[in-house]
Formats: C-alpha cells, structure tokens, sequence
C-alpha cells in the first residue's frame, strides 16, 4: 500500500509539474534549445535498450498518431548511449534520461525544466532493474506523454503570444468575440459575418484553419451530427482547385478490398481547458468534385456573451510530407484562447 501510494505522488507530480510539485524544478540556462518539434533525445545504455524496457519506450513514445491515417509516430526518438550525451545534443528541447541500477530503491520519474537549454523538458527515469522500471513506465504512459505534449504546446502558445498578428487578432475578436493570438506566419483567406478562414501555404503543402459561428439552439446543437452538419455549411466556402469543387467532411471510406464503402466516424470528446468546455472532433476531410484530402481536428465551445456556438476547424494538406507537426500545431491555437478583450482591440478602439 505504501508503494501504490508513492507511486500515485510521482504520477500526480508529472500532471501538476508546473504548478510546484518538488519533483519539477526550473533551473536558469542561456543556450537556446536545439531540435525540431516533436523529436526526443533517449539517453539509455545498450542492455536496457535491449531489453523489455526499451521495447516498452518504444510502444510508448513510437505509438501512431490517432488523427491521422497514414503512420506517423507521436515523437520522433532519437536513442544515444550515455558516452555520447554531451555537447550539443544536451541542449535538446526534450530530453529522457534512463537510469537502471541495483542500488535505486524503486522505480521514479521525475522531470525538470530548462536544465541545460531553453525552453527545454528533461525527464529522468530510473530503477533498480530493467523489468520494474518498464512496468512502471507502461502504467504511468498517460502522463510520461501528457508531460512530453504539453512541453511542446507551450512552446507554440509561447510563440504565437510573442509574435502574433495584430491584425488578425482584432478581426477574430470583432466577428467571434474570442481572443485568439495568431502568428505572423498565417495570412487571411476570407472573412465574412459569421467565418474567418486562414492559412500558410507551401510548394506542396497546406496547413489552415476557419472559425465559424452560429446560434447556439441548446444541446442539440453540440451532437457529432450537429456539429458535421454544420462544418460542411461552412466547409463548402472553403474552394478546391478545380472549378465547383470544396471542402467535404468525410462520412464513408473504402473497405479493405477497396471495391466497397462503409461508414467513418469522426472521432468525438469533451474536454475542459481552463473553465471552458470544448468539443473535439476529429476526422478526414475531402474535396468534392476533385482528388484531394487530409486530417482535420476542430474545437467547438459556447461563447456564453454572445449564445453562440464558436467552432476552430483545423486542417492539413500534405500528401508528401508528414502531418503531424503541422496538425499539432494547429491544434495548440485552442489552448490560447481566451473570451477577455484583447489589448490590441482597445488600442485600436482608442485611435478611431
């Protein structure tokens, strides 16, 4: 009972790392961080890796993700030996140090923040054998990974705040009444009463998201059906290259023969971010009279002031080049949402 109950603290500790557990210490480092989102430099010795605990590393941190229909790992893991962890390599944004030795009492993961670099997420996991430590890990993967994730959604909430669009910022708070920083990188499509839509666009590549509004009709209006039946009234603004073609929500996929069609769900949950309760859904996206698709997540939430139901649609086209990080990174634009006035609207107000 003893041991449930350490083991319990320590898990707790990872969820609230940022809010003063002892097992979390931020420490002052000059050096930017190296390294592209989603990778994560594994600092374990050649036995271990060898043995059911980097097997379990592996299923933890390789596992696909969900979003998206074509494999692609959660964290791209780098594996060194512990002789090699030095010079620029310490400076990594996202760190895992294992340590197995006899002379550990039990197994432990703590993590610190900017210990070498900056912004930075270093973990350390340790035990005193290679079989207690992957049971370990494997029973507290949920918040290995919510520690990992959320190092990385700061890092783009902190951008977008530092270097957002000042102009984009005032038309989403006019039309939706939501503050919502957006970085420079995105330029606006096409706006209307009730629609924004917004994107950066590549050689091969597109990565955007639109918000929309309308009256919130109670309940009702926040069922997966409700919700498709809606992103597809708006998807339709969205245009695809051919003439007549637009943006689809994907309810029906080929079967394994691919010779038939059967149904496709979009993927629904409750969240809280803060105070407020969101609606994610997630699926795929096509485009109607053309050859064209992707991964999409949208965030559904009440503006309470205004009754009515906000929607953030986020979606990637990249059929050459992976998705993951551009679909990450648009998915972080909901944790910088806020319903208060944002200072650039007043500013402009005062000038008018």
């Amino acid at each position: 009972m003893k041991r449930f109950f350490k083991n319990l603290s320590i898990a707790i500790c990872l969820i609230s790392m940022m809010v003063g557990c002892k097992a979390v210490s931020r420490l002052n480092a000059t050096d930017n961080a190296t390294g592209k989102p989603y990778e994560l430099i594994l600092v374990c010795d050649q036995p271990q890796w060898a043995s059911e605990l980097g097997d379990t590393l592996q299923v933890v941190l390789k596992q696909p993700v969900k979003e998206l229909m074509k494999h692609e790992p959660m964290f791209d893991v780098m594996r060194i030996l512990p002789n090699n962890f030095k010079s620029l390599v310490e400076r990594h944004r996202n760190i895992i140090v294992v340590n197995v030795n006899p002379e550990i009492k039990e197994p432990q993961i703590s993590a610190k923040y900017d210990v070498t670099a900056k912004p930075q997420v270093f973990i350390t996991i340790k035990g005193p054998d290679s079989k207690s430590v992957a049971e370990y890990v494997s029973q507290n993967r949920d918040n290995l990974l919510y520690v990992l994730e959320k190092a990385e959604r700061d890092r783009d909430v902190n951008y977008s705040n530092r270097y957002p669009s000042a102009a984009l910022r005032e038309l989403i708070w006019q039309t939706f009444k939501i503050n919502l920083p957006v970085a420079e990188d995105f330029l606006l499509r096409t706006k209307s009463e009730d629609m924004v839509w917004i994107s950066q666009e590549f050689p091969t590549a597109s990565q955007g998201f639109f918000i929309y509004k309308y009256p919130y009709e109670g309940k009702e209006s926040l069922t997966a059906q409700a919700l498709v039946k809606a992103r597809n009234r708006f998807a339709q603004r969205i245009p695809g290259p051919a003439d007549g073609s637009y943006m689809i929500t994907v309810d029906k996929i080929a079967d394994e023969t691919g010779e038939n069609y059967i149904p496709f769900e979009q993927e629904y949950r409750t969240m809280k971010i803060g105070d407020q309760p969101w609606i994610e859904m997630s699926g795929l996206w096509d485009v109607e009279n053309y050859f064209m698709g992707g991964p999409y997540v949208s965030y559904t939430t009440v503006n309470k002031a205004t009754n009515e139901v906000v929607t953030i649609d986020c979606y990637v086209y990249s059929p050459k080049l992976a998705k993951r990080n551009m679909l990450r990174e648009l998915q972080h634009l909901v944790y910088s949402v806020s319903f208060d006035e944002p200072i650039v609207a007043k500013d402009t107000e005062s000038q008018q």
